[in-house]
């Protein structure tokens, strides 16, 4: 007998049929002897017109009633599947997050878990009654219910996971796994059978939108085992898992993008120490997160050109953050470009093998791309190029490091 948490997302339980569909394969897991605890988010479409509504009424709204508000949808979700596992003979009880509780902190509408009482849900698994929690919600530090920001139903599940150290979280989603390279746009693109939690974070935070990064970061901290599955299939998904269950790891498990880019430039920055703190203070004051890096080398010894890209959706905030500032650093003139995206390469097999950086730039090079910013961690050599040219570089990238399935 295991302890399994299954996470279910908004397209898996987007209708009535696919709820019925969702109990049907939660009674097999329950059948098998299984404990299990089911998480669900909210039916596709419906925390966006919550979100929308609280917006017609108040741009500027409350915090506290936001969550009030969006967090009802999760509740539908779950008291449905309830109904509907119990039609399916199947013994079941729905839980909202500040019945369990989870814990938050009191940040209203992208808080954090802090704990999760789990004492009488493991009561209840025990005596073989299926939990069907709601993801996505918590209950902060003044009783009021808060929200985890978008995703955060995966979230909710891994950290459920942890709490009940359940042998495995499985999340199903619209996809069967993880891929080396988005399908859609690279035919030979193929599943992965298992990748490494730090693989998997790198991918996550650099446009795969497989999995949300905070629960890859709380997987890999927790050592939960997450598993990526499809909820309108039965193929066997992905596993994210410790570096040491990967008995070969491969140079390259993958490459992602991100069109979430935007590049602005600096021309003529003054080149004296404390200019960098009062370019990006100012930028990380306004909430805005500034990804890839590079300063050109200056030649004259008095100024230097800065390169720096943020999130698309922020570029005209970040562009009014440093002229307002300007007095603080001086600089010649901005340039800002929307139209770039950032490719990266990510593999653990990099920390020793040589050379996978160059592969890149030769593969982009004959391609006739240029490299417009570089930036490396251990596992991952990201670069920001031209969007045009996204397509021809994802294939041409994948096949250079083999990847193209057989």
């Amino acid at each position: 007998m295991a302890r399994i948490v299954m996470k279910f997302g908004g397209t898996s339980v987007g209708d009535v049929a696919r709820i019925q569909n969702v109990a049907r394969r939660v009674k097999r897991e329950a059948q098998a002897g299984n404990e299990v605890a089911v998480v669900v988010s909210a039916m596709s479409g419906v925390t966006n017109q919550l979100v929308a509504w609280c917006t017609e009424i108040a741009p500027l709204h409350d915090a506290r009633e936001y969550d009030t508000v969006v967090s009802t949808g999760e509740q539908v979700t779950i008291g449905l599947l309830a109904i509907a596992l119990q039609e399916l003979g199947v013994d079941a009880r729905s839980w909202m997050g500040w019945q369990i509780p989870i814990h938050s902190d009191g940040v209203h509408g992208k808080a954090r878990i802090l704990s999760i009482d789990t004492d009488e849900m493991l009561k209840r698994l025990a005596k073989g009654q299926v939990a069907v929690v709601a993801g996505f919600q918590g209950l902060g530090p003044d009783n009021r219910v808060t929200t985890l920001g978008r995703g955060g139903s995966d979230t909710s599940a891994v950290a459920l996971a942890a709490a009940l150290k359940a042998d495995r979280c499985d999340i199903y989603t619209d996809v069967d796994g993880v891929y080396t390279t988005d399908p859609r746009i690279v035919t030979k693109a193929k599943k992965l059978d298992k990748i490494t939690y730090e693989e998997m974070l790198e991918l996550a935070s650099v446009g795969a939108k497989v999995l949300q990064t905070r629960s890859v970061e709380m997987a890999m901290k927790h050592r939960v085992r997450v598993q990526v599955l499809s909820s309108f299939s039965d193929e066997p998904g992905t596993l994210v898992c410790d570096e040491d269950e990967i008995v070969e790891k491969a140079l390259v498990s993958g490459i992602a993008y991100s069109r979430d880019e935007a590049k602005i430039t600096l021309v003529g920055v003054e080149d004296k120490p404390g200019v960098a703190a009062r370019i990006f203070g100012p930028l990380a004051e306004a909430a805005i997160n500034v990804d890839m890096i590079v300063q050109n080398v200056s030649h004259d010894g008095a100024t230097t050109d800065l390169t720096f890209t943020v999130g698309k959706a922020d570029l005209e905030k970040a562009k009014q953050v440093i002229e307002k500032a300007k007095s603080g650093f001086g600089f010649k003139a901005l340039a800002a470009d929307s139209n770039v995206v950032k490719v990266s390469v990510i593999g653990v097999g990099m920390r020793s093998h040589a050379g996978v950086a160059l592969t890149m730039f030769k593969t982009l090079a004959e391609k006739g791309i240029n490299i417009q910013v570089i930036s490396t961690s251990e596992i991952k050599v990201s670069v920001l190029i031209a969007e045009d040219y996204t397509e021809l570089a994802l294939r041409a990238l994948h096949t250079a490091y083999e990847l193209d399935s057989a």
